[in-house]
């Protein structure tokens, strides 16, 4: 994968104490990287540093682009490349759609035809073309959403940076917007994300980085953070004949750490990665028994992100 923007050592601290204290990490062209943490965790000064809107104490951040320089060295031409959708909503409700995307277009040099196609290439990605001439005062909060990225892509940007972009919305809006930003990843466009809805980051994410008390303390993509966690991974069988099964046996095969056994349902806790279903089921059936239906409870991120910090992402 080819590196986009690099950060090394980023360092940022207020009167209150440090809040991002040595972040280094890269972002890979035509990637979602998602970045996680609980309240305080230093995401959003971090997001802030990235987008050029707030400078550092220490480290920096180098773009590819701009010849492996800091983006401070020319941040102009940084800023030109770069698309942000904030959590706050940037559109003027008494402007049309159209207006809007066309006045946040043009801060970014767009002109005449280039403006134009612009503006019909973001209010058609965004679903918005049958209500361009609309006020946005006029649109439902998941329709303002969609304004707000529409008026972020308009010159077509190299890195998109998007802070918490579906928050107080309709689960349709929500959807609309998961689907588009896979879209512009398809399409070349490279994603910073932000969210407090995990099942978000399960659907759209590509690599993920948890933050917690400024620092980085977990990193990869969901598969990799899955195997990593030491929750155990939770498997139920039902079958015929358990009241004679001596559960004991199934301690031998690699990976099961508990078992419990109740009227024609056996619960197993294994260990991620080394479930060994097969020989729990190759075990039951040499003693004879007739399995039902067997589930599993696959660690979520949710609880992979509880097992790091201690918290829910949204505390």
């Amino acid at each position: 994968m080819n590196k986009m923007i690099e950060v090394k050592n980023l360092q940022k601290s207020y009167k209150t104490g440090k809040a991002v204290d040595g972040v280094s990490f890269d972002v890979y062209k035509g990637e979602i990287l998602c970045i996680l943490g609980p309240n305080g965790a230093g995401k959003s000064t971090t997001i802030n540093m990235l987008t050029g809107a707030l400078g550092w104490d220490g480290g920096g951040i180098y773009a590819d682009f701009l010849k492996g320089k800091s983006i401070h060295d020319d941040l102009p031409a940084y800023k030109r490349r770069l698309g942000v959708v904030p959590q706050d909503l940037a559109i003027y409700e008494d402007l049309s759609a159209r207006n809007n995307v066309e006045f946040f277009a043009s801060l970014y040099g767009l002109r005449g035809r280039a403006l134009q196609e612009g503006c019909r290439f973001a209010l058609a990605f965004a679903g918005l073309t049958d209500r361009a001439g609309d006020k946005a005062g006029t649109f439902s909060g998941g329709m303002k959403r969609r304004l707000n990225i529409a008026c972020a892509i308009a010159h077509r940007p190299e890195l998109l940076v998007m802070d918490e972009p579906t928050v107080g919305i309709d689960p349709q809006s929500r959807n609309h917007i998961l689907e588009a930003i896979k879209r512009l990843r398809d399409e070349g466009m490279t994603i910073i994300y932000t969210t407090h809805y995990m099942e978000e980051v399960e659907e759209i994410s590509t690599r993920i980085i948890v933050m917690d008390h400024g620092k980085i303390i977990a990193g990869g993509t969901k598969e990799e953070l899955k195997e990593r966690t030491d929750t155990d991974k939770m498997i139920t069988i039902e079958a015929d004949g358990l009241d004679t099964f001596d559960s004991d046996t199934l301690y031998r095969i690699e990976g099961v750490k508990k078992v419990s056994a109740g009227a024609g349902t056996l619960k197993l806790a294994v260990i991620p990665g080394i479930e060994n279903l097969d020989r729990i089921i190759a075990v039951l059936i040499e003693h004879g028994k007739r399995i039902n239906s067997i589930t599993t409870q696959a660690i979520s991120l949710e609880t992979v992100f509880l097992n790091l910090t201690g918290r829910s992402l949204r505390d």
